[in-house]
């Protein structure tokens, strides 16, 4: 399969990403053909997850001080507690996530990776999904929480779980087939 043959997609992720929203999309995009780089605060390693337990680790590519937007056709933000958490305080991640946004670069977010959208401002008239805790944030942020398995909606892809990994590697992989999206920005 070389559906994304020449695309290339940014994981953005910090110590306390849950693992398998990590690696599956990873495996599953790289599969498709693209090329798969792992963007970090820092140079190293981070630390997965498996729920609450330490998982693998895993090194970085490239720091979000060395990357833009426009290196990528797309962007995962994988979920875990602690990984967005950490992510959404540093104004550099948040920029790189904003500016896809803003170029209309395809997003997927799984999990409590829609933390991270919350904070980058882009949610406001947006409806996603992510897991249910997140529900209030979105909504107090201007967006609209759906309690489906994928939600898309021109170029965001979002998901809930672990269990939702089979749609959310699909349709993640149909949008960055699609490229840019005008109304991403919007």
């Amino acid at each position: 399969m070389s559906k994304l043959q020449g695309k290339k997609i940014a994981f953005l992720a910090t110590d306390g990403f849950e693992q398998i929203e990590l690696t599956r999309p990873w495996n599953d995009i790289k599969q498709a053909g693209a090329t798969v780089e792992l963007v970090s605060l820092e140079n190293g390693k981070i630390q997965g997850f498996n729920h609450f337990e330490k998982g693998d680790q895993f090194d970085v590519d490239k720091t979000v001080d060395d990357v833009s937007a426009s290196d990528y056709d797309g962007l995962v933000l994988p979920g875990g507690v602690h990984n967005p958490d950490a992510l959404r305080v540093n104004e550099t991640a948040i920029s790189f996530i904003r500016d896809f946004f803003e170029a209309g670069i395809p997003v997927s977010a799984i999990c409590h990776g829609p933390w991270t959208l919350i904070e980058a401002d882009v949610v406001e008239g947006k409806t996603l999904t992510s897991w249910p805790s997140l529900k209030t944030d979105i909504e107090n942020a201007g967006g609209t929480w759906v309690d489906e398995e994928v939600h898309c909606k021109d170029g965001l892809t979002t998901s809930r779980n672990p269990d939702d990994l089979d749609a959310f590697c699909k349709k993640s992989i149909e949008e960055f087939c699609e490229g840019r999206h005008e109304k991403l920005a919007a």
